[in-house]
């Protein structure tokens, strides 16, 4: 009989079986020493990635390579896991230091809260991956098919309006799943957050767990000690790590002393090319609940054999997807394996369309205090930058600095005194604190630069348009939600977007050049809904013509005080691709992604 030729997924599903990789520091430690070349190409592939470690394209995307995939480099991408965004200053200096001793200087802030090192060669990795844990920080599960960084509210323990500050809560969380080898062999990658944010700034809406935090009032079922008791006293050795440290109580959530904080929870969110919004589920998760809660998600995800057949087909979205799974299904099976039964869950109203980035200067709920955001514009940031930020941090504050889901910085705990020096100097420093709408709501993937799968470069090219639109629309204010994705993986969000525009290849003059596929109407919050593609596509070059001609159209018939986003909803497909061509014009398709779900340099 013929031989059986592996899948794909056959292969990498029985290379995870054979060996855990963070066991093996120790062949990191040999291919340094060795070279380039000694690294097998299992490493190459496989397990690098569960170390945050990938290969780095050529700078052509996925252009002169095969099999849906570009060229390798002999540099390598580092993700540094960042729990919530938080940093100290002294931890972003040494990130500084290392982007500038090893990485070309080139460092990018992503939607998951991490930093990611460009242009690091294997002789540099065991040296950084030592001096970041000599500072508290590490790469491990920054990639792979693994429970990725968990993200939160940037604002945590600071934000005027939050329920309470569950930061602490991240952090013991991510010592829970981060490293830990009961998780090291998921189906895919799977990504958590937890929030107490009123404006959902993690985006719940898109993650394989959401953990919201919502209050209940008191019932005469339930013991008012219980009601009462701080929720992270109650985790004890709940946590593989230990417990975490116990913060303070907020002081102004005392005179709701009889009511119950804990978390709505939301599961199966993703984009990708096949976009899934999260799904609530009927559950009030009791704060001593929130971690078996987490773990027997990530139980029931790790053994569901039916995702491991397929790598395009193998995230938790899938189960809703394609195999019948519903929220009732789900919880039944949440709870079969918990052993218990989940209270009813508690009304939980997404927030309305708002900024969800905290940029600008924002009053804390500590008197006197601010927190102050700073564009990153396209997330591409320098040492000097970094640097800079780290030294307000420690010279005007108390020494902490965050990343935000915006791929943005925020300094913490400034007096007032001193909010103008820090804002100038920032500011100076090419991280502008007031910026207009183009700059604020724009995000970019990797793009060709370093990926291997993207058709278009995105960085240059995000500056290159919100300096357009600017040009066009100096002073432009109404809230906008540009996202720039170079292949249709969506690694740049843009199905949430306003306005997505996705990288393609177009001929022209006999030369391939890049071009740009729109989807419009996307958004988050209480009127949540992927992003319509338009069936209109246009060179690069041409994209900020469009824009121009959506926009004022948008401020010619819009009616008194409509969004944008309820504008979009009004109108037809046929419409929006009219106006966007400047006439009647034939429907371009949407070409799909050239690989199968693939590993990308992204961390979306």
């Amino acid at each position: 009989m013929p031989e059986v030729k592996e899948t794909k997924a056959q292969r990498v599903e029985r290379l995870k079986r054979e060996k855990n990789a963070w066991d093996h520091l120790d062949e990191i430690r040999q291919f340094a020493r060795q070279g380039h070349s000694s690294i097998p190409h299992e490493w190459l592939g496989t397990y690098f990635r569960p170390w945050g470690i990938y290969t780095q394209g050529d700078g052509l995307g996925v252009v002169g390579g095969s099999g849906g995939e570009g060229k390798s480099t002999p540099f390598f991408m580092v993700r540094i896991r960042i729990p919530n965004g938080l940093l100290t200053s002294h931890q972003l200096r040494t990130i500084a230091n290392l982007s500038t001793e090893h990485g070309n200087g080139v460092a990018d802030i992503t939607v998951r809260q991490n930093i990611q090192l460009h242009w690091v060669r294997i002789e540099s990795i065991p040296e950084i991956l030592d001096r970041l844990h000599a500072i508290g920080l590490s790469t491990t599960g920054a990639c792979g098919d693994v429970a990725r960084n968990i993200t939160g509210c940037p604002l945590a323990g600071v934000h005027a309006h939050e329920l309470a500050d569950v930061s602490p809560f991240v952090q013991a969380l991510d010592k829970e799943l981060g490293g830990n080898p009961e998780f090291y062999n998921l189906p895919r990658k799977f990504k958590i957050t937890l929030t107490a944010c009123p404006d959902w700034c993690s985006y719940p809406e898109i993650n394989d767990i959401a953990l919201i935090a919502t209050r209940r009032a008191a019932s005469p079922n339930r013991s008012v000690a219980a009601a009462l008791r701080h929720p992270l006293g109650v985790l004890g050795t709940a946590f593989r790590g230990g417990p975490p440290t116990q913060p303070n109580p907020d002081p102004s959530l005392t005179h709701h002393a009889p009511d119950e904080i804990g978390f709505s929870v939301r599961v199966a969110g993703g984009l990708s090319t096949q976009p899934h919004l999260a799904v609530p589920l009927n559950a009030f998760i009791r704060w001593d609940q929130a971690i078996p809660v987490v773990r027997a998600i990530t139980e029931l995800f790790r053994q569901s054999d039916v995702l491991r057949q397929s790598r395009d087909k193998a995230r938790l979205k899938y189960l809703f997807l394609e195999h019948g799974w519903t929220a009732d299904s789900f919880l039944a099976a949440l709870q079969s394996r918990l052993g218990y039964s989940l209270d009813p869950a508690e009304p939980n109203q997404p927030p309305p369309q708002v900024h969800r980035d905290h940029l600008g200067v924002v009053p804390q709920k500590q008197p006197g205090q601010f927190s102050i955001g700073a564009s990153v514009i396209r997330g591409r940031v320098t040492p000097a930058q970094l640097t800079l930020a780290a030294d307000l941090a420690e010279r005007y504050g108390d020494g902490h600095v965050r990343n935000t889901p915006m791929q943005n910085l925020l300094l913490i705990n400034i007096p007032k005194a001193h909010v103008s020096t820090v804002t100038n100097e920032l500011t100076s420093a090419g991280l502008p604190v007031e910026s207009s709408s183009f700059t604020r709501g724009t995000v970019a993937c990797t793009g060709s630069e370093f990926c291997k799968l993207a058709l278009t470069e995105t960085k240059s090219y995000a500056r290159w348009l919100t300096e357009q639109l600017e040009d066009r629309f100096p002073n432009y204010q109404e809230q906008l939600r540009l996202h720039i994705t170079g292949c249709p993986n969506s690694c740049g969000q843009h199905w949430i977007a306003d306005i997505g525009i996705e990288g393609k290849k177009i001929k022209s003059n006999g030369k391939m050049i890049d071009a740009y596929y729109f989807c419009v109407g996307g958004s988050v919050g209480q009127i949540a809904t992927i992003a319509r593609p338009v069936g209109y596509r246009c060179p690069a070059d041409e994209v900020p013509n469009a824009i121009a001609r959506l926009l004022d159209y948008f401020h010619e018939e819009r009616e008194p005080n409509e969004t944008l986003q309820k504008f979009l909803a009004r109108y037809s497909t046929e419409s929006l691709r009219n106006v966007l061509a400047g006439g009647p014009v034939e429907i371009a398709e949407r070409d799909l992604a050239v690989a199968a779900a693939p590993h990308s340099v992204e961390d979306r």
